[in-house]
């Protein structure tokens, strides 16, 4: 596939913007391509010895409420240092301030789509502190899990974020930071 020929917005709001690419595919046919444009986010995994934290909100697009870890954008600062864009998320939605950050990975959660990426952390030695979330957060809901009931909803498949799922997994799979889990069984 080369590049855009021509690129044009066909949707835009505070949140993102769809814009529609026509390409020259390798065999000489022309294509059609809708990119989803969105400033990358962070996702927090807030760990302690006893369990971790995760927030609970509606999400408008599966109409229905589901547990997550922390995660957010600056839709307005696309451009913020994602360190403390993580710090911030986390603050906001749960009120912890961590003292230790460890960076997981860079990864695109929809690339098919969209060009959006999450920059995943954990984040440890936590402090409680007060929350300050936006007016789309007001319905949200934050509470510590432990292990056990985490092995729980995992097993039963009720985490069913995509992001909080691969985060998870590049935490387990990490060569010195899978210690902080402990599991059940």
């Amino acid at each position: 596939m080369s590049a855009a020929s021509s690129s044009e917005i066909v949707y835009r709001n505070p949140w993102m913007t769809v814009r529609e690419d026509r390409f020259t595919r390798p065999d000489g046919s022309q294509g059609l391509y809708g990119v989803v444009e969105k400033p990358d986010f962070a996702l927090i995994i807030p760990v302690d010895l006893d369990g971790l934290w995760l927030v609970e909100q509606l999400r408008y697009p599966v109409g229905a409420r589901h547990w997550e870890f922390p995660q957010g954008s600056w839709e307005d600062d696309p451009g913020v240092d994602p360190a403390a864009l993580a710090a911030a998320e986390l603050a906001e939605e749960t009120g912890l301030r961590a003292g230790t950050w460890t960076f997981l990975a860079r990864f695109y959660p929809a690339y098919g789509y969209a060009d959006q990426g999450c920059r995943a952390w954990v984040a440890t030695d936590l402090s409680q502190g007060p929350a300050a979330r936006s007016v789309e957060e007001q319905d949200l809901v934050a509470r510590k899990v432990r292990w056990a009931e985490w092995d729980r909803m995992l097993a039963a498949g009720e985490i069913v974020d995509g992001s909080s799922l691969a985060a998870w997994a590049l935490l387990r799979a990490h060569p010195t930071l899978n210690g902080l889990v402990r599991t059940v069984g």
